[in-house]
């Protein structure tokens, strides 16, 4: 991945803090403002690590129009007529025929699937309303590769540009192994307001209690300041926007490649991440690129995990090795995930119930009378009875 031209394409969206990205690249200002200078000098010609993209100079060539749109599908071989008509105008093509005109062409060349345009039919879509409002995270099918083991690509997606945070080629889906990608991407972006994932490990599983429901990883999340949230059970579609990546990541690149090893595959993903970033159109964003509507979160990842720490008012409990905590006399359980940790107890409008936070969020409730603890998702239905308020 060319650090240089995802730094020029971030700080060149209106209201970005180029000071903060290049803490954040861990270069000069006077190298980043360098940088900016050279690509509006010279374009990417001026950032000479880029010899190697593929776009290194706009498709306006002596041939026929139809024969870019041609060699445009040919490289991307999922690309429709809005994207492909979307692309030639961004690079500059003078008369860009319309979608329609272009998909025909397509099909006289037999570029097209007959049966691709109901797979690809329009869908009525949500997003946040900014940046780093949320990320969705998750791990696309593995795959086998040619010198023996298997790829897990984890993905990380901004739900509001779609711009693609984090795509690397893991040997495995355990916590150490997400923690390390997860920093890395924290230290350049800065950290999002809420991130919501499946649950499966590492990120917990679909159990009602408290205990089942929280892993190391979604702890430590909570410990930066982050709201996490857990896709329903069995509804991958909770992480829409992400499993839509999958989806044209697999179109798009894996199709086409044989992948020998994980660095073979990083390479290929890094590349990719170019391209879906900068210069594919998305069409579920009006057909900009996700690097036009994205800019880094201005909250950084901090050096040192900040203090759990509560009101003085709040009734508090630490959690011992065996993930339970004692309250009159009673032991309730909220799992191991916490063990060490202090969690605060909240009064509810149903007496007996109290709400059992960690950090800024809910992670359940107990029932005094019972002894019972209720993790968020079986208790949906009890937040509105006990609080009269959604739960988290």
């Amino acid at each position: 991945m060319d650090l240089r031209s995802e730094f020029v394409q971030l700080a060149r969206v209106e209201g970005a803090n180029v000071s903060a990205l290049c803490r954040r690249f861990g270069i000069s200002r006077r190298v980043g403002y360098k940088w900016i200078a050279r690509f509006e000098a010279a374009g990417l010609a001026g950032l000479v690590d880029l010899s190697r993209r593929p776009h290194a100079s706009p498709l306006i060539m002596d041939a026929s129009l139809e024969s870019q749109v041609v060699a445009m599908r040919q490289e991307h071989r999922s690309w429709g007529g809005r994207k492909i008509a979307a692309r030639l105008r961004t690079l500059g093509c003078h008369d860009v025929p319309s979608p329609s005109a272009i998909t025909r062409a397509l099909h006289r060349h037999g570029l097209i699937d007959p049966g691709s345009s109901y797979a690809h039919r329009q869908i009525r879509r949500f997003e946040h309303a900014s940046p780093n409002d949320l990320w969705q995270m998750d791990f696309k099918g593995h795959f086998a590769m040619t010198s023996g083991g298997r790829c897990h690509p984890l993905t990380v997606l901004d739900d509001h540009s779609r711009f693609s945070l984090t795509l690397a080629a893991c040997d495995n889906e355990r916590t150490d192994t997400v923690h390390g990608h997860l920093v890395k991407t924290f230290e350049r972006y800065g950290l999002p307001r809420k991130i919501i994932c499946d649950n499966g490990s590492p990120w917990g599983t679909s159990g009602g209690s408290i205990g089942e429901q929280w892993t190391p990883l979604t702890v430590w999340f909570l410990r930066l300041g982050i709201h996490v949230g857990h896709g329903g059970p069995y509804h991958p579609q909770t992480q829409g926007k992400d499993e839509r990546f999958h989806r044209t990541l697999k179109d798009d690149l894996l199709k086409w490649h044989v992948i020998s090893d994980l660095a073979n595959a990083q390479r290929h993903f890094d590349a990719y991440r170019e391209t879906y970033n900068h210069i594919r159109p998305h069409e579920a964003i009006g057909m900009a690129c996700p690097g036009e509507r994205y800019t880094i979160s201005p909250r950084a990842y901090p050096k040192e995990l900040p203090p759990v720490a509560y009101k003085t008012t709040e009734l508090v409990r630490r959690v011992t090795g065996n993930g339970q905590f004692s309250l009159a006399g009673k032991l309730y359980r909220v799992g191991n995930a916490f063990a060490g940790h202090e969690v605060a107890l909240r009064p509810t409008r149903r007496e007996g119930f109290l709400e059992v936070y960690f950090c800024h969020q809910r992670i359940g409730w107990i029932d005094q009378q019972t002894g019972e603890t209720i993790g968020p998702r079986a208790g949906q239905s009890l937040a509105a009875l006990a609080n009269g308020s959604p739960a988290e």
